[in-house]
């Protein structure tokens, strides 16, 4: 009898252990929701604010890919977005972003006033606080945590550990699996995976961006400041969205 409660024991356990798939290279496509209603609320004075509203959208959707292969990631855009309009283009719409999780070490392209940086830096160090919280995102569990970046900038992130990966999209990492999902309500901006693939990623095959004005992340700030002293509230939300 006891060997037949153990049998019947070890055959229920096991198809949930073939469910459980763990990727460590494939691809990710994020899809970056904008709400320009709520950013422009914040920033603009009541009559430019009503003005805006009659001829922007609410929301500005784009879609970015994340390959991963073990301890390497590459951000980049993703599938185009018909609906929307390239007159509302917003800060990081183009960027190109290589992480080198096992070095700590990352090249960014970002695109700003029609030229290009290419950032050659250490990876960003994001103060992480796990909670008990748990959502499904794409077909994985995932947990949340809570994080603070560029001093003050409170962020939501959502990590599977069943991608034993610790990166995430654009510069978002330090976790203990994939980050598929962010939020940065102050900004009203959030990432969230649509789709996990299970492609075959070669190493070889995530080439690091080229193309910029080389410079790191210090020295790219320090030129966004002097350009845009004179912008008011919108240099500060620019700031933050190229530097995410």
């Amino acid at each position: 009898m006891l060997l037949l409660f153990l049998l019947v024991f070890i055959f229920t356990l096991k198809p949930k252990a073939q469910n459980t798939i763990f990727l460590s290279q494939g691809r990710i496509e994020f899809e970056r929701r904008i709400n320009l209603y709520a950013q422009i609320d914040d920033d603009a004075d009541e009559a430019w604010r009503d003005l805006a509203k009659k001829t922007m959208p609410k929301f500005m959707t784009s879609y970015f890919d994340l390959e991963f292969n073990n301890d390497k990631t590459l951000y980049k855009p993703g599938r185009e977005n018909p609906d929307n309009n390239k007159i509302w283009r917003q800060p990081a719409d183009d960027n190109i972003v290589f992480t080198d999780l096992g070095k700590y070490h990352a090249i960014s392209q970002k695109g700003i006033f029609g030229d290009y940086f290419l950032v050659n830096d250490s990876t960003r160090k994001i103060i992480w606080k796990i909670t008990d919280e748990t959502r499904n995102i794409a077909g994985f569990n995932c947990r949340r945590a809570n994080g603070l970046i560029m001093d003050s900038v409170y962020i939501v992130g959502f990590y599977t550990d069943e991608i034993p990966v610790s990166g995430g999209p654009e510069s978002f990492m330090g976790l203990p699996g994939m980050i598929l999902g962010i939020a940065i309500p102050h900004e009203h901006i959030t990432w969230f995976a649509t789709k996990v693939f299970t492609d075959d990623v070669p190493v070889n095959s995530m080439i690091p961006p080229k193309k910029g004005i080389k410079a790191t992340n210090k020295e790219m700030l320090a030129k966004l400041k002097d350009a845009m002293k004179d912008w008011g509230k919108w240099a500060n939300r620019y700031i933050k969205a190229v530097m995410l």
